[in-house]
């Protein structure tokens, strides 16, 4: 097997598995959302000091900390995206346990323009005109969502936002995505376990924590939050960064089809010309950084042969 064909296996199980994560929420759904996040950051805490040990990288988590605490800008960006990621974890599984698995995956439709903008604005990047054709349709989309169904999509945006601000984050602190997440985690693990504890001691805690089912998709947690995110890094290096954007539609699809088919979630008229504009818009998108990607052949014609 080729380097780039074990970059699409990789990414692809990386998307698939975010894509299916509604139906692992779904079994703890009588737990608390507050409650799982603070036990999604201490144990993906866990895991991934586990991993790092068991891997022998200790040496490199601690090159990439030096590299990171030197610079005070750079430690602040780091503890704002630990907060910002947290803040995505917890949207995404309050929509997911309160039956708006369709509104997930819309945020995560829409978060590849979200980013565009935050590039636009804050990074200074230019783009086409047709990329901002791209950005102009999914936001006819979203507007006419709003408008079917009387209320801006929250949750939706929520998730796109702090999804992309935690992207450009994390851009600009250049910190291996293996080793981040060690970091991030660790930095509110502590604050998650004494919130933790503090449910427990007052007994107020909705998960009775011992050997039964809850406790064990509770802990697994940090193996379903570790596992997709490891697979993307190994993947994403191996393969073109366009071909990196396209699979990632991959994980808000099986979301789409597990809202409707799975759940029963109402897939509306509405839904279905909102989705449209969308998936134009995305199709647009993508087909336009297909083609930028692409190497140009030199104009005219090679001479083969001499004269």
């Amino acid at each position: 097997m080729s380097g780039e064909q074990k970059g699409i296996l990789f990414v692809s199980g990386a998307y698939i598995i975010w894509g299916l994560l509604p139906v692992y929420w779904r079994q703890i759904e009588t737990v608390s959302p507050y409650e799982i996040i603070a036990h999604r950051i201490f144990w993906s805490f866990i895991f991934m000091v586990l991993y790092i040990l068991f891997t022998g990288r200790w040496q490199y988590l601690k090159t990439n900390l030096t590299f990171i605490f030197s610079d005070r800008k750079k430690a602040l960006s780091l503890v704002a995206a630990s907060i910002i990621i947290s803040i995505n974890w917890l949207t995404y599984i309050l929509a997911v346990n309160q039956g708006h698995i369709l509104e997930a995956g819309l945020g995560y439709y829409i978060n590849p323009f979200v980013s565009i903008l935050l590039a636009f604005f804050i990074l200074k990047e230019r783009f086409s005109k047709g990329e901002w054709l791209a950005i102009f349709i999914v936001s006819l989309g979203v507007i006419y969502m709003s408008l079917g169904v009387g209320h801006i999509p929250w949750l939706a945006l929520t998730l796109a936002v702090t999804f992309g601000v935690y992207g450009l984050i994390k851009k600009t602190i250049n910190i291996d995505a293996t080793y981040a997440l060690a970091v991030e985690t660790a930095v509110l693990a502590p604050i998650a376990l004494l919130y933790i504890l503090y449910l427990n001691a007052s007994g107020v805690n909705t998960l009775d924590f011992g050997l039964n089912r809850d406790t064990m998709f509770t802990m697994g947690t940090g193996v379903v939050t570790a596992i997709p995110l490891l697979l993307f890094a190994l993947g994403a290096v191996k393969i073109p960064l366009s071909l990196t954007g396209l699979l990632q539609y991959i994980g808000p699809t099986l979301m789409l089809f597990i809202g409707i088919f799975l759940y029963g979630e109402s897939f509306t008229a509405t839904h279905q010309i909102a989705y449209g504009f969308i998936w134009a818009g995305l199709i647009l998108y993508t087909l336009l950084r297909f083609k930028a990607s692409r190497p140009r052949r030199p104009k005219g014609k090679v001479k083969l042969t001499d004269d």
